[in-house]
């Protein structure tokens, strides 16, 4: 049977619909819509915030959803969107003086690494990546990538227009918590129109706003929505001009060592994600798809390598759209392939695109200070959904001084043009001084008691 010939069904109210089946054409492309809103928020909001194109990212997260898909032989229904996990490294490089081209060539070689994780997962099997990865490890690593970026935000964002942002932040706790069911899934999405809205009359009630984007900036007088590019920018197209940096919206990568240890501990947190992923999807769907895991591996690293070559942006697993499988208990991957196809569309419109970019600061200030903590809370969800035990000293002493490095920028120097510093060297630390403690305290254990 064809990958792509799915059983037509008609279930009950509450019954499932496995990936293998579809519902009706018209309602697939309605579910398929359902799920380019889920996540439309995050996978544009990613890229604005990395100094890349969000029209290319939408595009990309349609082309690389099909080819997860395809690897996955339609097993796994996911969309892939705009991952979060190198938002603080990118942030790191450009600090650094790294422009685009440097951002997309590490990341691309984060993607190969992730390709190589995943044939080495597929060959060995998953429980390699809960032995070199466990738990403990996965969350501390998440924890101090999000936690990373609150300078970010501190220094970026958030003193562009800090009412706006304090506003826009109220709005998205309070919608992604209280709003029901549908609505609070896409509540990044709703403080962007939100915080748009609220810029608009802000402009209109307070006239223009006097500041800038970063230290030692000069503040000069702007309106906070600015819409000369939205108006000079066509319906259909490529995407197409320039970044922020002077970097092509499509461009080819450049490599740095320096800046590619900077993004690798971003394939940990893919790790974690996918694994998440695949587990959620086996548990809803009631299939063994540890097979599997290491397929989902291997194609989200392609996607991402693939999206990079081009200038776009790292992909993951969304959890948003998992969100839409749970209320629906639909899974055919039918609607995927809709999604992405409707995804592919609005990336051909520069329009768009240009509505993304002028996205103003201080709304991205407080959209971004609710995910990033988010992603750092993600690491502490990790912790407790498996039962991480901090009474044990390799957990609590193993994983401190990789957290509080990573987290705090330390720096070590190792020759005068190579050194490592936060993050980098934070997982580094994270990943060595568990295994170092664990596997020595169970040698230990092992001595003592002897052979049963």
């Amino acid at each position: 049977m064809s990958m792509f010939t799915w059983d037509r069904v008609d279930p009950e109210p509450g019954e499932a619909v496995a990936p293998h089946q579809r519902l009706s054409w018209g309602k697939t492309v309605g579910l398929g819509a359902q799920h380019v809103v889920a996540m439309f928020g995050a996978t544009f909001v990613f890229p604005v915030v990395m100094g890349l194109d969000a029209n290319l990212a939408i595009m990309f997260s349609g082309i690389c959803t099909i080819l997860f898909l395809l690897v996955c032989q339609n097993r796994i229904p996911s969309y892939l969107g705009t991952s979060a996990s190198f938002v603080a490294s990118v942030a790191a490089i450009r600090a650094q003086g790294g422009d685009s081209a440097d951002v997309t060539g590490a990341i691309l070689v984060a993607g190969v690494v992730l390709v190589a994780v995943g044939v080495l997962v597929h060959v060995a099997g998953a429980g390699l990546v809960h032995r070199v990865l466990p738990p403990a490890v996965t969350g501390a690593v998440v924890m101090l990538i999000g936690f990373n970026l609150a300078p970010v935000v501190a220094g970026i964002y958030w003193p562009q227009d800090q009412w706006a942002a304090l506003l826009t932040a109220t709005f998205m706790v309070v919608a992604a918590v209280l709003l029901p069911g549908f609505w609070s899934r896409i509540a990044v999405f709703l403080a962007l129109v939100f915080g748009y809205v609220l810029s608009w009359a802000f402009d209109a009630v307070f006239g223009m706003i006097s500041s800038c984007a970063g230290a030692g900036c000069t503040p000069v007088e702007h309106d906070r929505i600015s819409w000369a590019g939205v108006e000079a920018a066509d319906w259909i197209g490529l995407p197409s001009g320039t970044l922020a940096d002077g970097v092509s919206v499509v461009h080819g990568p450049s490599f740095s060592l320096s800046f590619i240890l900077l993004v690798l501990p971003g394939v940990i947190a893919l790790v974690a994600e996918n694994t998440g992923h695949v587990k959620a999807v086996a548990e809803m769907t009631g299939e063994d798809l540890d097979p599997y895991l290491g397929r989902a591996l291997g194609a989200d690293g392609a996607a991402t390598a693939l999206a990079s070559l081009f200038g776009g942006s790292p992909t993951t697993t969304y959890a948003e759209n998992i969100g839409v499988m749970s209320a629906t208990k639909v899974y055919s991957t039918a609607a995927y392939y809709v999604a992405a196809a409707v995804a592919i569309l609005l990336g051909l419109c520069p329009k768009f695109g240009a509505i993304v970019n002028a996205t103003p600061g201080g709304v991205l200030g407080g959209i971004t200070v609710v995910l990033y903590g988010m992603i750092g809370l993600v690491g502490a969800k990790i912790w407790v959904e498996n039962q991480v035990d901090f009474g044990d000293p390799a957990n609590m002493v193993g994983l401190a001084a990789g957290i509080i490095v990573g987290v705090g920028g330390v720096t070590l120097t190792i020759t005068d043009d190579f050194s490592l510093s936060g993050i980098a060297l934070g997982t580094i630390l994270v990943v060595a001084f568990f295994h170092l403690v664990d596997r020595t305290r169970r040698s230990d254990t092992a001595s003592v008691t002897g052979p049963s």
